[in-house]
């Protein structure tokens, strides 16, 4: 299976918007190699990849990354129908994640914002039905850590997928 295939033979796209922290960058990377899919990160990143911290976070894995890196948003969001259905995730989304078919018969686009502003407000706007959250108890914290989300999404759209088949 070609590396942008997922399991069960349809796409998993991940895209992180404005990425801040190579760690995180690095660590969905390596998420993205255990599970076939392709990466996107769309500029401006807050690092470079040439760093070695990305290539450290990543650990041995990064080589085996299927990157794709775009200019601006409006570059991808140009590539972003032939990809998939897409989903945002956002603290602000009123659905769960678990609620939404991300593992349905299409190629699945999961979008991710930046660590410290998560998505800008015009794509809360656009895509109003796509966004979703991950529910946390009431407390001190705002969010969960990019990279751990990444993975929730990741292994959940591969449940659900396999519960589908």
């Amino acid at each position: 299976m070609p590396a942008c295939c997922s399991y069960f033979g349809m796409a998993l796209h991940v895209v992180l918007v404005h990425p801040e922290i190579h760690w995180n960058t690095g660590n969905a990377g390596r998420t993205c190699v255990a599970t076939g899919a392709t990466l996107h990160l769309i500029k401006p990143l807050g690092f470079s990849l040439d760093d070695r911290a990305v290539k450290r976070a990543g650990l041995d894995y990064w080589d085996h990354v299927d990157l794709r890196v775009w200019e601006s948003w409006e570059d991808f969001e140009a590539e972003l129908p032939s990809l998939g259905t897409p989903w945002f995730f956002s603290t602000k989304g009123t659905r769960t994640y678990w609620d939404a078919p991300l593992g349905a018969d299409t190629n699945t686009v999961l979008i991710f914002g930046r660590e410290t502003a998560g998505l800008p407000s015009t794509l809360h706007e656009r895509y109003t039905s796509q966004f979703v959250t991950m529910p946390m108890v009431a407390g001190p914290i705002r969010s969960l850590n990019l990279s751990t989300s990444v993975a929730i999404a990741v292994y959940e759209t591969l449940r659900q997928r396999a519960t589908n088949e």
